[in-house]
């Protein structure tokens, strides 16, 4: 497989890659990569099962999905790159941050889960017995519902219904494969998170019900040079929904800028 095959490249200045979220490929990022212009060069794949690019045979594990952005990250030669995972990439970015810290100068968690309570472990669960169900016409109205504001779900139906139809035309195994990892990933980072050495700012929307606020102060918490975003008013596409915030807070955390506050 040539790790490089799904892979975007826009703008320029300090690299920033971008890992999407389960369920989606690298065109979420289009509404922050325009945001983005002029500030950094963004660096965009498709996950392992996900666009363009294929899964392996067999279950993979997350250490597969970490192996993906080592290979890009050496396929392009990049030099210490900030790194942002978005939901499920968060759990791969923060991984590879813990096992490779000579690798990344900075690492942005968005949207990430950390420690699910039972009640949110039972939620997450019950959505992949809906996704294996074969259901996936209420699954995928699950999800946007879930995902986006109701005033954005009003003002961008377009954007919406392009997310929806990006869920229904995933390779069923694939999806499955990546949403019984990402299911099961609420212990990932509390064991990887005191190993995370670059800064790091966590960042998700203060009405994301999967990826909630109190996870991500924790989440700061547990990281030894992090600092914490909360952002008003979104809930789990904060980069969708609202790129110049994003955009304004990563390029200020570029800069070695205090973003949010110390966790």
């Amino acid at each position: 497989m040539n790790p490089l095959s799904g892979v975007s490249r826009s703008g320029s200045g300090a690299p920033v890659v971008l890992i999407h979220g389960v369920g989606l490929d690298r065109g979420m990022w289009d509404e922050l990569a325009l945001a983005l212009d002029g500030v950094c060069e963004v660096i965009r794949y498709d996950m392992l099962g996900h666009g363009a690019t294929p899964l392996p045979d067999g279950q993979p594990d997350l250490d597969a999905y970490v192996a993906q952005l080592e290979a890009v990250i050496d396929g392009l030669g990049l030099q210490r790159p900030c790194v942002l995972g978005y939901s499920m990439g968060g759990l791969v970015a923060g991984r590879f941050a813990a096992r490779h810290p000579g690798k990344l100068g900075r690492l942005v968690l968005m949207s990430t889960v950390f420690r699910r309570d039972a009640a949110e472990i039972q939620a997450v669960q019950a959505r992949l017995r809906q996704a294996e169900s074969g259901d996936r016409e209420a699954a995928a109205d699950a999800s946007v519902e879930r995902w986006f504001s109701p005033a954005f779900r009003q003002a961008r139906p377009g954007r919406v219904a392009a997310f929806r139809r990006r869920l229904l035309d995933n390779r069923q195994p694939d999806f499955l494969a990546a949403y019984r990892l990402f299911a099961a990933g609420g212990d990932v980072l509390p064991q990887a998170a005191p190993r995370i050495a670059c800064p790091t700012l966590v960042m998700t929307g203060a009405q994301d019900p999967g990826s909630t606020p109190r996870m991500a102060a924790e989440l700061a918490t547990a990281i030894p040079r992090a600092m914490l975003d909360v952002v008003p008013e979104q809930k789990h596409m904060l980069p969708v929904e609202n790129a110049p915030r994003v955009a304004a807070a990563l390029e200020a955390f570029l800069d070695g800028r205090a973003v949010g506050q110390a966790a």
